[in-house]
């Protein structure tokens, strides 16, 4: 021990002494290594490589695909939409240039429907999300805009459908540009393209038609019938995304007829249906074709459903049949679209317990007639239900709106309908939507405070409901009802979405409620597994009419 002891005290009085001789001793086998290693190097090794062959360049092989034929076919006829928007003063004009076409926003078609409650009026209802995602001006790619709030540039896509120079694209790749150019396939890469005009615009579609002047016929695609496309099949997307030219994506067709409306929180038109597609689509496709095998337009890729800023196979794309009508009324005199309606407001979708209540499988629930139209001229009350149109049977609220929003104004449909359980029928004059609107919209939001009596509440159907204040009722123009104060979590009640603190419950289970005791009383007698029915306004757009909101109960 004693040696070990001598040792440890003559290491800590020389331990810097040792420390040098480890790292000298490191750096020399540092440098012997580095030494041995430059002696070995492949650069100086020699090969004998004379046995080596060259590599041949085979010849060209055709691996033609029905989509490289598709490609080669169509491809020329889609383009590249360029865009500029100036900062405006305050009279709304821009600083400097002028929109190519009739005014700022294209010919003004807002609001030329039958309107289907809940859903939006003039703006198509997607630029909020497009504006939410994309920044200004919709999904066009790339924008930059100078930090002083100076112009701003986009960019989408479009397809040529004549070859005089009409070209079919989105409405918010145009909407509010000050200037437009249209680059073709052919055109150089440092050419800016043709200058544009708006021909006319489709709000409720999100479509718009362009014209550039050529100097010879321009190439064209083939368009197809949207009607005969089917899930799974096989399609092509072709445009700009991120301005990179002539950019070709497949997939198939994964469902058809979305409304985006609920499918996806973004929004919709009640006018927009499209088709569904895992084709990758990014910013800068808005406008471009959507192709089917046999080299038709069966769309135009529209809008993307993203978490993440970019495509995560979802895809929408509205359909040729669509785009056909719309385009064929833009490019007429008008230059705009017309559509029918018989001035009536009525709940999108309905649930199964609704339509058991009031006694009917298909059709729609009127919620209110617009004084002066043709529905109230014909008699229809809020609460009857159209079931047919000239005889043929009303599937739903997007077949109302499609027959009646497709028929001229001046002309007649015969409705069937259902009154207080009676089948009846009435012949109806088609109205102008536009005219509708414009009523609609003239007749205000009526307003009042949440004030009221003593409040009593309702376990059963789990909220709590007081006499509607006479304030409250006299601007909404409503008599009776109950208005919601609070609906529990987790109850009946919270499970019906379309129901909410603030409305006013006029009936249950088609009876009428005058005040909160009869509302108790009606709601007493109710049981597990019985169907329950609200008819329910909203005091502060009593305007939009009436709600229908129902459900089984637990």
């Amino acid at each position: 021990m004693n040696v070990w002891k001598v040792w440890i005290d003559k290491f800590r009085t020389r331990r810097l002494g040792f420390t040098f001789a480890i790292l000298a001793t490191l750096s020399t086998g540092i440098l012997i290594g580095s030494v041995v290693a430059h002696g070995v190097d492949g650069k100086e090794a020699k090969v004998d490589s004379s046995d080596a062959q060259p590599l041949q360049i085979p010849s060209p092989v055709n691996l033609s695909t029905t989509f490289t034929q598709i490609v080669k076919q169509v491809g020329s006829a889609v383009v590249n939409i360029n865009t500029v928007s100036y900062p405006k003063n305050s009279n709304g004009r821009s600083a400097q240039g002028n929109l190519q076409g009739p005014d700022e926003n294209g010919p003004d078609s807002e609001g030329q429907g039958e309107q289907g409650q809940g859903q939006g009026q003039g703006d198509n209802g997607m630029q909020d999300f497009f504006n939410h995602f994309f920044g200004f001006g919709g999904p066009q790619g790339p924008q930059g805009e100078s930090p002083d709030g100076g112009e701003r540039l986009a960019l989408g896509s479009g397809f040529i459908v004549d070859p005089r120079g009409y070209i079919i694209t989105n409405n918010h790749v145009v909407e509010k540009a000050d200037k437009i150019w249209v680059k073709l396939s052919t055109d150089s890469v440092g050419d800016q393209g043709h200058i544009a005009t708006v021909v006319g615009t489709d709000k409720d579609t999100d479509i718009a038609v362009l014209k550039i002047n050529a100097d010879h016929p321009l190439p064209t695609v083939k368009l197809g019938n949207s009607d005969g496309t089917q899930i799974g099949d096989w399609v092509l997307a072709i445009g700009s995304p991120f301005g990179l030219n002539q950019t070709v994506t497949a997939g198939i067709i994964s469902s058809e007829n979305r409304s985006l409306i609920g499918d996806g929180g973004i929004g919709a038109g009640e006018f927009q249906h499209f088709i569904q597609t895992d084709a990758a689509i990014n910013p800068g496709n808005s406008g471009g074709p959507l192709v089917n095998m046999d080299g038709q337009v069966i769309g135009m890729n529209t809008a993307i459903y993203t978490q993440s800023a970019g495509n995560e196979g979802i895809g929408f794309a509205m359909p040729a049949n669509t785009i056909a009508n719309v385009y064929n009324q833009l490019i007429g005199p008008g230059h705009k679209v017309v559509r029918g309606s018989i001035g009536i407001t009525f709940q999108a979708v309905t649930s199964s317990a609704v339509a058991h209540v009031y006694g009917f499988k298909n059709g729609v629930i009127i919620s209110s007639v617009q004084p002066g139209f043709p529905a109230d001229k014909a008699g229809l009350k809020p609460g009857d239900i159209i079931t047919s149109i000239d005889g043929r049977p009303i599937k739903g609220g997007d077949d109302l709106i499609n027959d009646i929003a497709g028929r001229k104004p001046g002309s007649t449909a015969t409705l069937g309908y259902i009154h207080d359980g009676k089948h009846l029928t009435v012949t109806v004059t088609i109205a102008d939507r536009a005219a509708m609107m414009a009523a609609l919209s003239r007749g205000g939001a009526p307003s009042g405070n949440s004030n009221g009596p003593q409040q009593s509440g309702t376990s059963k159907l789990g909220m709590s409901v007081s006499n509607v204040p006479p304030e409250m009722a006299s601007k909404a123009g409503i008599t009776g009802g109950v208005l919601i104060r609070n609906i529990r979590p987790g109850s009946f009640a919270d499970g019906l979405q379309s129901l909410a603190p603030g409305e006013v419950i006029l009936q249950l289970n088609r009876q009428p409620v005058a005040n909160v005791q009869q509302f108790q009383e009606l709601a007493s007698k109710l049981k597990s597994g019985d169907d329950v029915v609200f008819l329910v306004v909203d005091p502060q757009h009593a305007s939009l009419g009436n709600t229908y909101v129902g459900g089984t109960l637990p």
